[in-house]
C-alpha cells in the first residue's frame, strides 16, 4: 500500500509539473513605433487614406530632419508618383543647369518651407477607382488655414502622390510640365 501510495504521489507529483505552464518568460520588448518616412512608407501600402493621414502627421516633424530622407535625390522619392517624380528631376535639373532655385523648392505636403503649429483639420477621400484616389484635405500651419487637393495612385504595393493642387486649382504637376516642355523645346 506504501508503494502505491509513493507511486500516486510520484504520478501526481509529475503530473502537476507537466500540466503547469513553462516558467514565466518576460514579455518580448515591444518594437518601437514607426515614425518619419518609415511610418509613411508602412501607411501606403496599409490604404489611401492612412498614407495621407501620415503624410500629414509628419508634416510637423520636419522630413529633412529624417536621415531616409536626406538620403533622397529629387526625382526619386518613394512619396511621389512615377510621373512627378520624372518632372521633379527635371525641374532640379534644369535650375541646376542654370544656377537657378529649382521651382519645386518648399514641401508641397504643408505648401511651406517650414511647419510650424501644423495640424491636420479635415480630410475627405475619394476613391477614383481601385489605384487612384482623391484627397481634399484642410490643415493649419503658422496660425493660418491651407486647403488643398492631393491626387494619388497606387503604384506597386503603396499610395503615392501624383499632383498637389492648391485652393486655387494651381496644380504642382501641371506647373512642372510646363518646366519640362520648355526643357524639351
Amino acid at each position: 500500500m506504501r508503494v502505491q501510495a509513493m507511486t500516486a504521489a510520484a504520478v501526481l507529483a509529475l503530473t502537476a509539473a507537466a500540466c503547469s505552464p513553462a516558467e514565466e518568460k518576460a514579455p518580448a520588448p515591444a518594437e518601437a513605433p514607426l515614425t518619419g518616412r518609415a511610418a509613411i512608407y508602412a501607411a501606403g501600402e496599409k490604404d489611401a487614406e492612412a498614407f495621407v493621414r501620415a503624410l500629414y502627421a509628419n508634416a510637423a516633424a520636419p522630413l529633412a530632419n529624417d536621415p531616409a530622407a536626406a538620403a533622397i535625390s529629387p526625382g526619386r522619392d518613394p512619396l511621389y508618383s512615377r510621373t512627378l517624380n520624372a518632372l521633379i528631376g527635371v525641374d532640379f535639373r534644369e535650375a541646376q543647369s542654370r544656377n537657378e532655385v529649382t521651382y519645386l523648392n518648399y514641401d508641397p505636403i504643408c505648401a511651406c518651407q517650414d511647419a510650424d503649429g501644423f495640424a491636420l483639420t479635415a480630410l475627405k477621400m475619394t476613391p477614383d477607382g481601385d489605384k487612384a484616389a482623391t484627397a481634399d484635405v484642410t490643415f493649419t500651419n503658422h496660425g493660418q488655414t491651407h486647403q488643398q487637393t492631393l491626387k494619388l495612385v497606387k503604384e506597386g504595393p503603396m499610395w503615392r502622390i501624383a499632383d498637389v493642387v492648391d485652393a486655387k486649382g494651381k496644380s504642382l504637376h501641371d506647373a512642372l510640365m510646363t518646366i519640362a516642355e520648355k526643357a524639351e523645346g
